[in-house]
């Protein structure tokens, strides 16, 4: 089993991205076995993982599970090993040495006796500049070297499966090649192309078209769009036929004769101890990505490019001097996680780098005004859920503030609308990738189910931390009046919340929800600090009071002892108080600061071998959660006694998926949920540290 570092600096590393060879990995970050490696990870459509402990252990996989294989093999001598997918079990595999993640790469490093073969899967997922961050593109690098001082003949093969154009392997594609300046493309697609016809969760994209680009000045290139014959002839001879399969359409589970793949070999010649490196791009054109308001919304890189062509011809333009980008974004990003909150929490906040990215689109709108659109992945499906924007708002506060724009926008605009007609804020905008209108609960029609207080406590927050990383009312002032009626409806039901729902809502209805009610007074203090910034000073001054008039009622009626309870009403319960986390970060200052100390010196108690509990009702818990009642604490060393348990489960679970944020603590099992975006949530740390956030958040300021 090769190691897997998450890496807080990255050592020595080629401009192509990839592990230069003989290099030391000295690093401050833990060492950690993520449940599932980020290869190809975009979108809610276009993510592929490796869910084994080796490249070559298992098919690589969509999020959801379901199999889109990449395979790749390497001909050494004449010989042939496996380094990428299992396809072909027969073929010996290189071994894996190490595995890097870092926040915009996974570096992998495999060798035979003779060779070393570096890969690099490097997403330019850079939140500060959100015209990259959306081109559907991710470079795979290869960088080989002999081991033993002899030169050695390498060729190196890869293929994708069709099924990555699909929805189930049933659904017939077509595949063909083209050429564009500088770049061979191979492309597939399926063959009915039913743009933006189905909404719900389990699934995974069956229109626009997967590419896989070849540039030219890398020597001799042999591509074919053909089959799985045609990697076994390459396994048995190092050579692909020289005609296309015509035989098409077909489906990805054909075997009339094979499968349909996309082929190609790159002969490398004598490769000595100089290293050797190829890349390709992989990519996906979904031509149009989500529907809002019955709108169809094309993806935001169409801000950047007029066509596909266009922006594939840009990616490999950028190639040199993205992947230099990244090496250092990389490794200031990992410094700085490692400094406000140690080790193990640099690891876990990596591995949710990429995966709370790919969990949203970014889109435009008619006017090129971006929407930043989740799905809510293996929950309900839902589109633009409040309370999941509102846990993975940290990471984006802290990287781009503009995301959070992009991320509220959407919500805002639907909510000023007819179809919109309660006080509180809205669920979601409907199922992913439809969003025209909110089908969760009540839907728009009845109260029923509804979660009014937590969702209108999320987005007044999400408002003022908004406000608070821009320096900048701007934003709320275009939406005042809105956040006006939220805040009223606080004022009038958030304290002590009736029988409702809250964002934890798999655990059922609760009344009388403590956490919940934090929510409500951080909503009415933060709406006060908005008000005195826009010069509401009469509207300020009362809510400020209000809210702070409730925060030592609920100091009386919540306490238990040394801990506060689940409900006003249960004696000898207890829950996470996370919501308490915005008294500090925006600097209301509405609760004791012995309420978060006692809590937290609760919490230590409570702790089981993989986590805290949610609260005294289960033994399961919610991982984004938890690092936020974590950063209540005010002693490093107990903000790394809440953390540690949650890395020890992504070092353990059995379970061998993208991070999940619902999980037993005993047991390390899955709950439920997994590839959310909630987890870019644990970057809650970094808003605690003043200095850090105004330092990225700023940076990004200055780009837009």
């Amino acid at each position: 089993m090769s190691k897997v570092w998450m890496s807080a600096i990255t050592g020595v590393v080629l401009a192509s991205g990839a592990i230069a060879p003989g290099s030391a990995q000295q690093t401050a970050a833990a060492h950690l076995r993520a449940p599932a490696t980020p290869l190809v990870v975009h979108d809610p459509y276009f993510s592929i993982w490796s869910t084994s402990d080796e490249l070559t252990g298992g098919p690589t996989r969509h999020w959801t599970g379901a199999p889109q294989q990449l395979n790749g093999i390497a001909r050494i001598d004449g010989k042939s090993y496996r380094y990428l997918g299992n396809a072909e079990r027969a073929i010996p595999a290189l071994k894996e040495t190490q595995r890097e993640i870092t926040p915009t790469r996974t570096l992998v490093r495999l060798q035979s006796a003779e060779v070393e073969i570096s890969l690099c899967f490097f997403t330019p997922a850079f939140p500060d500049d959100m015209k990259v961050m959306a081109r559907p593109v991710t470079y795979l690098t290869w960088t080989v070297r002999s081991l033993d001082g002899a030169r050695h003949d390498v060729t190196l093969y890869l293929d994708a499966d069709g099924a990555i154009a699909t929805n189930t392997p049933g659904e017939a594609v077509v595949w063909s090649r083209a050429r564009i300046a500088g770049l061979d493309l191979l492309r597939v697609g399926s063959q009915r192309q039913p743009m933006l016809e189905q909404w719900g969760d389990n699934l995974r994209i069956n229109w626009g078209y997967f590419y896989l680009a070849v540039p030219d000045g890398q020597g001799t290139v042999a591509a074919a769009a053909g089959n799985e014959s045609d990697r076994e002839s390459f396994a048995r001879h190092g050579e692909l036929p020289a005609e296309d399969d015509l035989d098409q359409p077909r489906m990805p589970q054909s075997r009339h004769p094979s499968a349909p793949l996309l082929n190609l070999a790159l002969p490398l010649g004598q490769v000595d101890a100089s290293p050797v490196t190829r890349h390709v791009l992989l990519a996906y054109d979904d031509q149009y990505s989500v529907e809002y308001m019955h709108q169809k919304l094309l993806p935001y890189w169409r801000t950047e490019f007029a066509s596909f062509s266009a922006l594939l011809e840009g990616a490999e333009h950028d190639y040199a001097p993205l992947t230099k980008r990244a090496v250092r974004y990389d490794a200031e990003l990992e410094h700085d996680l490692v400094q406000a909150g140690g080790s193990e929490y640099a690891a876990v906040a990596v591995l949710a780098f990429r995966q709370a990215i790919a969990a949203h689109k970014l889109v435009e709108d008619a006017d090129g005004v971006p929407f930043f659109m989740p799905k809510e992945n293996f929950s309900n499906g839902s589109i633009s859920t409040v309370d999941v924007l509102y846990p993975s708002a940290p990471m984006f506060l802290f990287l781009n503030p503009k995301l959070v724009e992009a991320q509220l926008e959407p919500v805002v605009r639907y909510a000023q609308t007819a179809h919109w007609k309660f006080p509180f804020a809205p669920h979601d905008l409907g199922v992913y990738p439809l969003a025209n209108g909110q089908l969760y609960g009540g839907g728009e029609v009845s109260e029923d189910d509804q979660m009014p207080v937590e969702e209108s406590g999320n987005m007044i927050l999400m408002f003022a931390a908004l406000a608070h990383a821009e320096q900048s009312t701007a934003y709320a002032a275009h939406y005042w009046p809105l956040i006006t009626k939220w805040a009223e409806y606080l004022l009038d039901k958030g304290f002590d919340p009736e029988n409702q729902l809250c964002t934890d809502d798999f655990a059922g209805h609760l009344a009388h929800n403590t956490n919940l009610s934090i929510k409500a007074i951080e909503a009415l203090a933060a709406y006060a600090q908005l008000a005195e910034k826009l010069g509401h000073h009469e509207d300020a001054a009362r809510y400020e009071a209000a809210a702070k008039a409730m925060a030592g009622k609920w100091a009386a009626m919540a306490a238990d002892g040394d801990h506060y309870r689940l409900a006003f009403d249960k004696p000898g319960t207890w829950s996470q108080k996370y919501n308490l986390v915005w008294d500090q970060i925006l600097g209301l200052n509405m609760f004791p600061g012995e309420i978060a100390r006692r809590e937290v010196a609760f919490y230590k108690k409570r702790l089981n071998p993989f986590g805290l509990p949610l609260d005294n009702r289960a033994t399961y818990t919610k991982l984004d959660w938890t690092i936020w009642s974590a950063t209540l604490a005010n002693d490093p060393a107990d903000f790394k006694a809440l953390v540690h348990p949650v890395f020890t489960f992504l070092n353990q679970t059995p379970d061998r998926v993208p991070m999940t944020d619902w999980y037993d603590t005993v047991t390390a099992h899955e709950v439920g949920f997994q590839a959310r975006s909630v987890v870019g949530g644990v970057y809650i740390k970094m808003l605690a540290e003043p200095q850090m956030w105004s330092k990225w958040a700023g940076r990004a300021e200055e780009k837009h």
